[in-house]
Parts: structure tokens; C-alpha cells; sequence
């Protein structure tokens, strides 16, 4: 498979106004390839959104590399979409004009864009709601209108922060069957942030697991399980057994 993110050597360092220096990230090296669907997990403070924005183009590194398709990081993503936990979506702009909004931008034509957005927002079962604003919508929708809208452009790598974070649970689990079923059917290549082990299984071709701050990558876990994914198979509870023991050890035994 092809490389499509190449991180080498990363450092992270912010300085706060009082002058105090925070080291978020400490020597970071990771290939990506395409198709690949990454899940970051770890404790609170390990540095799995700042290592995302990094990789985006949002910020950039105190010392190291990031190359996406063969080319240094200088700014945000052409080629890549974006999902916040808080919808990223504009409340004045209903849903379907919420979601050709970046096909607005490249200057695509009126009803192609809304022929795209139609047929995105079919996919997620938001047909009936294109002229909804956002705020007459449950926070399940709002979510799948805000992949919708990052998804429209048609981007080859979707960052996604804790974007299922906010949701009940019942609605978490639907959202995880949506995404997996776009994975399968797209095979984008999905860098996806969480605080749940079961979902980093659940989801994720592989499992990243990174050290308290400075965030270091302390694991690599490949999850050889078919999709659909059962969460009460045999193999699927190792898994998660094993992720959560080296989860304690590295919170444990990591030095400040």
C-alpha cells in the first residue's frame, strides 16, 4: 500500500504566556498508509489532538517532520477533511448549504454541488432534513451532517477528534456502524482520536497507544478482526484486556 502520512523524529513544545514551556509530544516517528483506519488512544494530556492538528497542517512542530504524500506539511490540508467533537457546523446555513459549503468554495457549479450533497446526505440517513437549520436537529444528526460536510469534497485522509464524545450511548454505537460502513465502501484513510479502547477496537485497523505528556507512542496494536466486529467475540476482549494492562503500565512507569 501506498505511504500517505510519514512522520519523523517529532517534537512538540508550547510556551504559555506566563513563559512556562509545555513538551505535549516527544519523538513521534509513524507511517500511515493509505486505506488504513489509525485510532489514537491514551490518557488525558498524551498529546492525541495536538499530534492530529499536527498531521492537518493546524500547527506545527517544534522539532521534526511531517510528510503527507510525499510533500513537507506547510499548512492546512487540501486533500483532507476535518470532524471537531462540537459539529463544526454553521448555524445559519441549513443542512444541505451546510454541506456543499466546500464544494462551494472550489467553485463547483449550484447543482452539482447540491446534487453531491443530496446524494452524501442520503448516505447518512439525513434526506428529509437538507433545509434543517442545525439547531432543530438531535446531536447524532448534527454529527453526521458535520462527516457529511467534511466528506463532501471527497478528501483522501479524514482527521476525526473524539467526534463521537458528546453522545449517548445508544448513539455512539450507531455512529461507529456508519462510519465503519463509509470506511468499508470509501476506504479512506481515517485517523480517528478517542478516549475508548472499545471503540479504537471496534473501528480501527490499528491501535496507536501513547504515554502520558510528553506523549510518546508507547504501543502499536495491528487488529486482526473482521468487520463487523463483535464486541463480545473472544478475540475482540483480548484485545481490549491487553490495551488496557499496557494503558495502566505506560501511565505507571512514564517519567515527567
Amino acid at each position: 500500500m501506498k505511504k500517505i502520512i510519514e512522520i519523523k523524529n517529532l517534537h512538540k513544545t508550547f510556551v504559555l504566556e506566563t513563559g512556562q514551556r509545555v513538551h505535549a509530544l516527544k519523538d513521534i516517528s509513524l507511517d500511515i498508509y493509505e486505506q488504513e483506519f489509525i485510532c489514537l488512544i491514551g490518557p488525558s494530556g498524551s498529546g492525541k489532538s495536538t499530534l492530529l492538528r499536527l498531521m492537518e497542517g493546524l500547527i506545527f512542530p517544534t522539532k521534526g517532520t511531517i510528510n503527507v504524500l510525499d510533500k513537507p506539511v506547510t499548512g492546512p490540508l487540501a486533500q483532507a477533511g476535518m470532524v471537531f467533537q462540537e459539529y463544526s457546523l454553521m448555524p445559519w446555513r441549513n443542512i444541505i448549504d451546510n454541506v456543499a459549503f466546500g464544494l462551494e468554495l472550489r467553485g463547483i457549479a449550484k447543482k452539482e454541488r447540491y446534487e453531491t450533497s443530496k446524494e452524501i446526505l442520503e448516505r447518512f440517513g439525513l434526506i428529509d432534513f437538507l433545509h434543517s437549520f442545525p439547531y432543530e436537529l438531535s446531536g447524532g444528526m448534527k454529527q453526521r451532517a458535520a462527516i457529511a460536510k467534511s466528506i463532501a469534497t471527497s478528501p483522501l485522509i479524514l482527521f476525526m477528534d473524539e467526534p463521537f464524545g458528546a453522545l449517548d450511548a445508544y448513539t455512539r454505537f450507531q455512529m461507529q456502524e456508519d462510519l465503519i460502513k463509509f470506511w468499508l465502501e470509501e476506504k479512506r484513510t481515517i485517523i480517528f482520536v478517542t478516549h475508548s479502547v472499545e471503540e479504537a477496537i471496534f473501528l480501527g485497523t490499528k491501535v496507536i497507544l501513547m504515554s502520558p505528556r510528553p506523549g510518546e507512542i508507547a504501543k502499536e496494536y495491528s487488529i486482526n478482526l473482521p468487520y463487523p466486529r463483535n464486541r463480545f467475540n473472544t478475540n475482540f476482549e483480548n484485545y481490549f484486556k491487553d490495551i488496557m494492562k499496557n494503558m495502566n503500565v505506560v501511565s505507571i512507569t512514564h517519567s515527567y
